[in-house]
């Protein structure tokens, strides 16, 4: 009886950690609020014009169900290995697997994204560097970073989350002051639109082929289901994730409204943030390099937490044999996962070259492939959810509704000419993901 005792508490200090349940809001809200949403917003609004805002609602819902379907698990089964764990346990050795290469594809394509981004805003103030080089230099920053540890990585993603939040923040009251006239007469001006056509940009295929981009804006849950597992009580996961997606989702539909209602709509273009082009028009040009810096350090810390969780999931799989031993070698002082740090630097070396190839439409292409990666991961977690966890109706309700919601943001990309490639790119990692789980599940019998 005692040793029973001890083994539960020696199990339940493995999943106790050191995080509060604010300190995993705020860092969500560092995680998410990213070049997703700084300049691959401007991608949804070329869809689907002022009706963004409406895909951005419905987005933020199915978000919000697939973080709580995940803290629910949390809550109830504490594991340090988090999401891909559960689908092991829900499905078997097979589920596990995949789902962690399917997370990790859907992170390397999101980090592709994420460099060719911070890029772009670099060239704001140095157009004739190569993109390669600038791309070049933030992975070395990057990696830098993470190199430092897990306290250096939380403190950087914290501290550049207040950032963040305090640029979007003054974004808002200055645009609330310019509508009305308050900064003066000459500046008061607003483009909204005049009729319904107008604001359903595109009708409602445009809404439909826009959701991809949108979901993709709230890229970082899945980095906080992660660090959830550092939590000092799991029960508070639902908690935290409720707080950000509520926070993260009134700052990004505020501040992206107000955006579209200060500049005209047609100066917004992918090459830019539409953050960037209202500030722009509103001729507040000190404003403009303030914000390109901002949208630089948002693209930083989400590059950051990038390659820290993908790293972190890659040497977890090593350790329990699912990868080679290589990548969970560690470093004997601080025990870091050099090994799967070269395999994620080795994806990082690839997405610059494919930037350097193809520098007009890599930034569309990735991020469609690595939202589409992403929302499969997220299909992953609802389906464990299903299977583990009792739920309720409405529990039921959210997991299907979600669920739905996802695959017609999925199916969405097969009608937009810009998007399908990506859509192509995605099935083409799934096909070489399917073929290796298969040949492991006949390994995993014998």
């Amino acid at each position: 009886m005692a040793n029973s005792t001890s083994g539960r508490a020696e199990s339940e200090n493995k999943t106790k950690g050191s995080l509060t349940w604010w300190q995993l809001a705020l860092f969500g809200l560092g995680t998410t609020i990213g070049t997703g949403f700084l300049l691959g917003s401007s991608l949804a609004i070329e869809k689907s014009g002022f009706s963004v805002l409406l895909s951005f609602f419905v987005a933020a819902i199915g978000t919000y169900f697939v973080f709580q379907a995940l803290a629910k698990m949390i809550a109830e089964h504490p594991e340090k290995g988090s999401f891909r764990t559960y689908s092991r346990q829900a499905f078997g050795h097979w589920a596990g697997f995949s789902h962690g290469w399917v997370y990790w594809s859907s992170e390397m394509l999101i980090l592709g994204s994420q460099l060719t981004a911070i890029g772009l805003f670099t060239r704001f103030w140095f157009p004739h560097i190569p993109l390669w080089i600038l791309i070049s230099v933030y992975s070395v920053l990057g990696v830098g970073v993470v190199l430092l540890g897990t306290a250096w990585f939380e403190k950087t993603v914290n501290m550049l989350a207040i950032v963040k939040i305090a640029a979007i923040l003054m974004f808002i009251i200055l645009t609330c002051l310019v509508i009305p006239g308050f900064l003066g007469a000459d500046n008061a001006h607003m483009h909204a639109p005049s009729n319904i056509g107008d604001a359903f940009k595109g009708g409602s295929m445009g809404l439909w082929t826009s959701l991809i981009y949108v979901f993709f804006c709230f890229a970082g849950i899945e980095v906080m289901g992660i660090m959830a597992g550092e939590l000092k009580n799991p029960k508070d996961a639902p908690k935290s994730g409720r707080l950000m997606v509520i926070t993260i989702t009134v700052l990004f539909i505020s501040s992206l409204g107000l955006a579209l209602l200060v500049t005209p709509i047609e100066q917004i273009t992918t090459q830019e943030s539409p953050f960037v082009s209202a500030l722009k028009d509103l001729h507040y040009h000190v404003l403009v390099h303030i914000f390109n810096g901002v949208l630089i350090i948002a693209g930083f810390s989400g590059l950051v937490a990038s390659l820290y969780s993908v790293t972190l999931v890659i040497s977890m799989i090593a350790d329990e044999g699912d990868a080679p031993k290589l990548f969970a070698k560690r470093s004997r002082k601080r025990r870091f996962p050099y090994g799967a740090l070269g395999l994620t630097i080795t994806g990082m070396a690839v997405s610059i070259t494919v930037a350097l190839l193809l520098p007009n439409k890599v930034y569309e292409y990735i991020t469609t492939a690595g939202g589409l990666m992403l929302l499969y991961t997220w299909l992953y977690i609802l389906c464990a959810a299903r299977k583990l966890l009792k739920l309720n109706p409405w529990g039921l309700t959210q997991t299907y509704s979600s669920i739905a919601l996802l695959l017609i943001a999925v199916l969405g990309t097969l009608f937009d000419q810009a998007s399908r490639p990506g859509f192509f790119i995605s099935l083409v990692f799934l096909a070489l993901i399917g073929s290796v789980t298969f040949f492991m599940r006949k390994r995993w019998r014998t």
